[in-house]
């Protein structure tokens, strides 16, 4: 499978585009809410939401050709429980996530980010020290953040960030997850297994101990 890539740090994509409540949203806005960071095609979103009428789900892409393609499909399955949407998740979803019910947000999903491979394009990176703080804000002890990769360099950049960021514990024994906990693969993720090659998992909830967007240091985060 070929990544189409684009640039999050250029000009155009660095400007403010605010993503609508929920309310805007969803005929029922109050239902807890699954959050897909890095949705592509919306393939793996379009056969959760069914799954999981409970939830809401929000899928967050960066090209917005994917996202017209995926809430085409959305509207022709009349799936009112699911939304896809364009977005820089590192500057538009913040600010948004500050406005959100305390405990609405039930599950983070991180599934397979660009890797960007040199070392001076890093900083590309979809997963950054202020989305995981925000995320942490909202998520209250029960919600869950679930990352994976077929990249080992890839998920040891976002272990890196998630223990430094000092807001979270493992969910997952601390060794990772052997299978995907969810019902729903991805397409990168099928392509990959497919391929024979291993997917990095890991599984984490906000820390018990955890006092803020201040709070300076964390425990440790084995990487895969």
């Amino acid at each position: 499978m070929v990544r189409q890539h684009v640039n999050p740090l250029s000009r155009f994509f660095q400007q403010p585009h605010p993503l609508p409540p929920l309310q805007e949203l969803f005929p029922r806005p109050e239902r807890p809410l699954h959050l897909d960071i890095g949705c592509a095609r919306g393939r793996f979103l379009l056969a959760m939401a069914p799954l999981h009428p409970e939830r809401l789900h929000l899928g967050l892409e960066i090209r917005r050709s994917l996202v017209a393609l995926a809430e085409a499909d959305r509207e022709r399955l009349e799936l009112d429980n699911l939304r896809l949407l364009f977005a820089n998740a590192n500057v538009s979803l913040p600010p948004w996530l500050a406005t959100l019910p305390t405990g609405q947000l039930e599950l983070v999903t991180i599934q397979f980010p660009d890797p960007w491979f040199k070392a001076r394009h890093h900083k590309r990176r979809m997963v950054q020290p202020e989305l995981l703080q925000a995320l942490a804000t909202a998520l209250d002890g029960r919600g869950e953040l679930l990352l994976q990769s077929d990249v080992p360099m890839v998920m040891e950049h976002m272990l890196e960030g998630v223990a430094a960021s000092g807001a979270f514990e493992p969910a997952d024994g601390g060794t990772g997850l052997v299978e995907n906990p969810l019902p729903v693969r991805t397409e990168r993720e099928r392509h990959v297994l497919q391929q024979g090659l291993p997917v990095y998992r890991r599984l984490f909830r906000r820390g018990r101990t955890w006092q803020g967007l201040h709070n300076p240091s964390g425990p440790p985060v084995s990487a895969p």
